[in-house]
């Protein structure tokens, strides 16, 4: 018998996000000088801080190659961001080798066709409830929050609440 998403979430140490489409909500605004602009939710940021100080890896996978997204995801403490990641695969059997990560322990969102074969490898498949059909299906949680509309701190703030870590040593200045 396959696992509810609840009862996998005591057992993730490890968050892996895409960017467009699950950090932001993949629309992009076009400056007059081509650059590129996202935008992201300080909620999600906020989750992402927190699980860190909890002492939780959070990596990013993202097919993506702003700069300006990397600063920002640096500036919380991600220390493991691929830009540019055209098979997601390869980056994430590199973080499997780094950290010696068991699927398991390993939750995955992501909301498109590229995210796919990776998905199918973690212990806990996420997206955004607006994710494409494809990944809705191998997905064991679909977020009911939408990707740059708080769906990375759900998933956080779950996996946290369940291992009685959310609320822990809380401090507002993160």
């Amino acid at each position: 018998m396959e696992l509810s998403y609840k009862q996998l979430l005591p057992k993730i140490n490890t968050f892996i996000f895409d960017v467009d489409g699950v950090l932001t909500n993949g629309m992009l605004t076009i400056m007059p000088d081509g650059e590129l602009v996202r935008h992201m939710n300080v909620k999600d940021g906020y989750a992402m801080k927190n699980a860190l100080n909890k002492g939780y890896r959070v990596c990013i996978i993202s097919g993506g190659t702003n700069e300006g997204v990397r600063e920002r995801l640096a500036a919380l403490g991600i220390e493991d961001i691929y830009l540019g990641a055209h098979n997601k695969i390869e980056q994430y059997k590199e973080l499997v080798k780094k950290y010696d990560l068991k699927a398991e322990n390993v939750l995955y969102m992501g909301d498109d066709v590229p995210d796919f074969p990776v998905m199918e490898l973690v212990g806990m498949p996420a997206c955004p409830n607006d994710a494409v059909q494809e990944i809705q299906q191998v997905a064991k949680y679909i977020s009911y929050k939408k990707g740059g509309e708080g769906c990375v701190r759900d998933v956080i703030e779950q996996v946290l609440r369940v291992q009685n870590k959310w609320n822990e040593n809380f401090d507002a200045s993160l």
